[in-house]
């Protein structure tokens, strides 16, 4: 299964977590969207296990990232 980029996945699941705080109707429907975006992009086909999913795959790319170390600006480029 493709994953989607980390930054992508907590753009998402910021976007909708903030348009679900106001019951507007248009943020309804921009939730809705994101519901399905969330869900798509995790492999799920209900919004709160796609936003846990999502959650946990964010917490490991972060213990991924820190497990890595620093980064030192001198890694070889893969294209030249």
């Amino acid at each position: 299964m493709l994953m989607p980029h980390p930054a992508v996945l907590r753009t998402l699941v910021d976007e909708y977590t903030a348009l679900t705080q106001d019951g507007s109707a248009e943020n309804q429907a921009q939730a809705r969207d994101l519901a399905y975006t969330l869900c798509v992009s995790t492999g799920t086909r209900d919004v709160r296990h796609a936003l846990e999913t999502a959650r946990q795959w964010l917490e490991a790319a972060s213990g991924a990232d820190a497990a890595a170390g620093p980064s030192t600006g001198h890694e070889p480029h893969a294209y030249a």
